[in-house]
């Protein structure tokens, strides 16, 4: 890829922060861009992915999170893009966000909890971000805590533990470096730099990370959408898993709803009695939220482990053995995991049918997305 500037000859962009439209902006972008970062000479394609059909069509455009004011675009994708992988987001210049969202594990951590700019840990572990635009409430975290993504993305970077700078630092930080000032240009029309743009650009970077080529995607266009039929390019295995997951004995589907396997609210999924971890009971301060977690997306779930917020699962194995039989009951437990009568769920599979799961979930495997240079570091590395 050419290190060069970015792309020439557009006299009008729609920006993502206003509605209105920008004048003439110069799209020169400046020597010390040129040497700092490793950019296309056009734009990639953020603001209008080539998506089949199960994603346009139906639920999944109902469940889009994304705001008006802060639709997708290129250039502004662009800018979060950068930003995303800016060490300088951190007090210390040595973490950032990718440091804790990393593309080939489906921006997830492999670790446990993830370690801070001060070799801190996380209170809980880095979740997958494919598809976070697919969430029915559109909050963030795993307690919710963030009522949107455009809050959400300036929170790790104010945390005392994970990347430790005031939004005063933040800004200057970023103004001190003179390569922003043309990309901030191409997605809002100026190059003003203030923590609201930052937050707006880092919310579009993260919107366009859609997983959408997995062999699951590639099998549902075959069957032309009837997810009852068996899938030509999957195993019988992978076919027995794909119709256990979509059963009601497993209830799998419920939680993990479209096409995009993401969930609609929190839920209690049963991890612990006791309920020590409030999630958003934690946040709302209602005891009824108490034990309950976000439901992330399944998307490229076999290379985000460890599971759970607190990271306790090492495999996708232990995952399914523990909704199979392990799930603990509670006041607060979701009731798709009860039975008639309040009594607690137990599917009850078999060795072949725990394998089965497993081997399905390994269909949700975007290579693509876990590759795609779109999405990786635009940093030129000396």
């Amino acid at each position: 890829m050419k290190k060069a500037i970015l792309l020439l000859g557009i006299a009008l962009i729609t920006f993502s922060c206003s509605n209105s439209d920008a004048e003439d902006i110069d799209n020169t972008v400046t020597q010390s861009t040129s040497d700092a970062l490793n950019l296309p000479t056009e734009f990639y394609n953020y603001a209008n992915p080539n998506l089949p059909n199960h994603f346009r069509m139906g639920q999944v455009a109902q469940i889009d999170n994304t705001p008006g004011n802060n639709q997708v675009t290129n250039a502004g994708a662009t800018l979060g893009r950068v930003l995303f992988y800016d060490v300088s987001l951190s007090a210390n210049n040595t973490k950032s966000c990718a440091s804790c969202h990393i593309q080939e594990n489906g921006f997830s951590d492999p670790d446990r909890l993830s370690e801070g700019f001060e070799g801190g840990e996380t209170g809980r572990n880095s979740m997958g971000l494919a598809n976070a635009r697919y969430y029915d409430n559109g909050r963030f975290f795993w307690d919710e805590r963030a009522n949107t993504l455009e809050d959400q993305v300036l929170m790790p970077i104010q945390d005392p533990v994970e990347m430790g700078l005031t939004l005063d630092e933040l800004v200057t930080k970023i103004q001190a470096q003179d390569f922003y000032q043309p990309l901030f240009s191409d997605a809002f029309g100026d190059a003003n730099i203030t923590s609201n743009r930052i937050s707006l650009a880092l919310a579009q970077f993260v919107r366009s990370m859609v997983s959408y080529q997995s062999r699951y995607d590639e099998g549902l266009a075959a069957v032309n959408g009837d997810e009852d039929d068996d899938f030509p390019n999957f195993t019988e295995l992978e076919n027995l898993g794909k119709d256990l997951f979509f059963s009601g004995r497993t209830q799998c589907s419920n939680c993990h709803e479209t096409a995009t396997f993401s969930g609609d609210q929190a839920r209690n999924n049963g991890l612990d009695a006791q309920l020590t971890d409030l999630g958003v009971g934690g946040v709302t301060g209602n005891n009824n939220d108490r034990g309950e977690f976000k439901v992330n997306s399944l998307r490229n779930i076999a290379v985000t482990g460890p599971y759970m917020h607190d990271g306790r699962f090492a495999s996708l194995r232990e995952v399914v053995q523990f909704y199979n039989n392990g799930i603990q009951n509670s006041p607060n437990l979701d009731n798709r995991l009860r039975v008639r009568g309040g009594a607690v769920r137990r599917m009850n599979l078999n060795n072949n049918e725990v394998n089965a799961l497993v081997a399905f979930m390994n269909t949700l495997t975007d290579e693509s997305f876990l590759t795609d240079v779109k999405f990786s570091d635009p940093f030129v590395r000396q």
